[in-house]
């Protein structure tokens, strides 16, 4: 049996999307950062994205732990001209283009930007690979919101807007155990 363990990163503190910009996490919750440690499987081997705030989480959650190079189609949907707006400055120019993305996601993209799909894709790619490459480990992987939510939404058979109702907090885990190719999800946005 194959674990996931899917950790969001720290919080970036930012209003607006943020999706492929290099933004740092705040990791002055240095009890939470130690309780999320702890909670983590201690034989458990360190992934993450290659975007700063989830290698720095990492950093801070790997100790002992086997850690392997940051993979970058494990990165946050990426925004296209999108990226660093807040949503009131996309609705006032682009309303009923945001609220499709939003609203029915699946193949509406960001002007250059990728698409609910793509995204899913991308990750599917990422964790099969990790999945096959270390069949029976316990995965830590660091990464995004949006990335947790495509693998919540593999494991249940969600639709898009299905998974896009659950909340995913900074610092939270998500726990997926994969057996004999059957998905269970044992916790979604457990806070420690």
């Amino acid at each position: 049996m194959t674990e996931l363990h899917l950790v969001r990163h720290g919080p970036t503190h930012a209003k607006t999307m943020v999706g492929w910009s290099d933004l740092p996490a705040d990791l002055s919750d240095t009890a939470q950062l130690a309780r999320l440690s702890n909670h983590l499987p201690e034989d458990g081997i360190v992934i993450s994205s290659d975007l700063q705030r989830c290698i720095a989480t990492a950093d801070a959650v790997q100790q002992h732990r086997t850690r392997l190079p940051h993979d970058p189609e494990l990165r946050e949907i990426h925004f296209g001209d999108w990226e660093l707006k807040s949503f009131a400055e996309i609705e006032a120019e682009e309303p009923d283009h945001i609220r499709a993305y939003w609203e029915t996601p699946g193949d509406v993209r960001p002007p250059n930007g990728e698409s609910w799909n793509e995204v899913s894709k991308r990750v599917d790619r990422a964790i099969d690979r990790l999945i096959t490459t270390h069949r029976g480990a316990k995965l830590i992987v660091v990464v995004h919101f949006g990335v947790i939510l495509t693998q919540i939404q593999r494991a249940q058979q969600l639709t898009a807007e299905e998974a896009f109702g659950h909340r995913i907090e900074n610092l939270s885990v998500t726990s997926i155990k994969i057996h004999d190719s059957k998905w269970t999800v044992k916790a979604i946005n457990q806070i420690l």
